[in-house]
């Protein structure tokens, strides 16, 4: 069982993609040395190598267990990918997950591995792109974010108290420095890890090998600092304007709870809660920016832009979030709740084009790095092309070009219902 204090099991053991079943094998034995014998049937169920980690079930099933019984028992283990350390700070992501099991918003942790963790199974149906655009499941969404955003602390806790939860909001590790390199970070309002500093990170990140590439960095620098000026102002929800975020909230990541209903599949309308799944870039943020990212996220890996939430789908979105934020204790709400969802509102459209900017740049990092069959090149114009899009709706320049058409994804945006 994981502790905040750092008590968490390590396994001073890998996963090895090439040899899947015995590394995992041995992983799961490790923690469940009672699995060993003739009576058990180790079982292994891939749920997808995504596009950055390795996620596998792994379940005992025993004769005569029901399968309520044997998902009770079940060990997910996730796996990272090849150099995804320079992305995520693995060290923070654990203590995160623990800081959320605390709370009740995430699976127990069981332990760590040299390249993973293992945790505890949610029962439940991981979302597609389709489902996250029905009424049940997106006002679930809606419910289970406000009541993230209302709970988590953003502030690290005085050394007085018992909690460690300060450990969360350790500074992010800092990326290698380039030779030469004349790039000033930038100081956001606030201290400790957020969604400024993880941008920067990544910036820091980008490679430099060619004078194209050192001039691009240059360029999403200049836009990070332009970001920051105009979108770091602390009037949003939550303490200082910042909430503990998701900030990965792709339809794998939501998982509708229960799959299944007297043994048939649930419905839509059944839905009526979901949990949230995988941690690794949960962080303080602005409220908008957690929320624009799922926006965006309603397109799918293939950004099909007419899957876009209307103005009216996000209004009422936003109504169900801030009822369940303010119904959780959530600080910096009015007491006008009509008064928050219009503001909130506002701030996830002034925040809209911010997620293709940040997956744009971590893509560009992906492209260097990672050796999974994904277009990440390809991708990373694609997002940083809605971060360009929303930019030229933003400063007119759009509709001074003659004849320049919207982007799709901008005349979603700003259709009614």
């Amino acid at each position: 069982m994981a502790s905040i204090n750092g008590t968490l099991r390590h396994i001073p053991l890998s996963y090895n993609n090439t040899d899947s079943q015995a590394s995992a094998l041995r992983l799961v034995l490790s923690i469940n040395p009672h699995w060993e014998g003739a009576d058990n049937r180790i079982e292994f169920i891939r749920f997808t190598d995504g596009i950055t980690n390795t996620l596998l079930k792994i379940i005992n099933r025993k004769p005569g267990l029901t399968e309520e019984q044997i998902d009770a028992e079940a060990v997910l283990m996730r796996a990272y990918g090849n150099h995804t350390e320079i992305l995520i700070d693995r060290e923070r992501e654990t203590r995160s997950h623990t800081l959320l099991a605390q709370y009740g918003l995430a699976p127990s942790l069981l332990a760590r591995f040299q390249n993973g963790l293992l945790y505890r199974f949610i029962r439940g149906q991981p979302t597609i792109p389709a489902d996250l655009v029905e009424p049940a499941v997106w006002k679930a969404v809606a419910r289970r974010l406000g009541q993230w955003h209302a709970t988590l602390p953003v502030v690290s806790h005085t050394p007085s108290q018992e909690s460690h939860t300060s450990d969360v909001f350790r500074p992010e590790k800092p990326s290698p420095v380039h030779k030469g390199d004349d790039l000033t970070p930038i100081q956001p309002r606030q201290s400790g890890p957020n969604t400024w500093t993880v941008l920067q990170k990544w910036i820091l990140a980008l490679p430099v090998d060619t004078e194209d590439q050192r001039l691009r960095r240059n360029d999403l620098q200049k836009e990070l600092e332009r970001i920051v000026a105009e979108l770091d102002d602390g009037t949003g929800i939550g303490e200082n304007g910042l909430v503990f975020a998701h900030c990965d909230l792709l339809c794998a990541n939501v998982i509708m709870i229960p799959p299944t209903k007297n043994g048939a599949t649930l419905s839509h309308q059944e839905v009526e809660e979901v949990h949230f799944i995988d941690y690794e870039y949960a962080t303080p943020s602005p409220a908008a920016f957690d929320i624009a990212n799922h926006f965006a996220e309603w397109g799918g890996y293939d950004c099909d832009y007419n899957m876009m939430p209307t103005r009216s789908v996000r209004r009422e979105f936003l109504t169900e979030y801030v009822k369940s934020f303010v119904q959780h204790g959530g600080k910096g709400a009015d007491s006008d709740q009509q008064k928050v969802v219009e503001k909130l509102f506002q701030d996830v459209d002034r925040f809209r084009g911010i997620p293709g900017f940040y997956w744009g740049v971590w893509s560009l990092i992906q492209a260097k790095i990672s050796q999974i069959d994904f277009d990440y090149a390809s991708y990373a114009e694609i997002r940083l092309g809605e971060y360009w899009a929303w930019r030229h709706e933003q400063d007119g320049t759009r509709a001074q070009n003659t004849g320049e058409v919207m982007p799709l994804r901008e005349r979603r945006w700003a259709q009614e219902a």
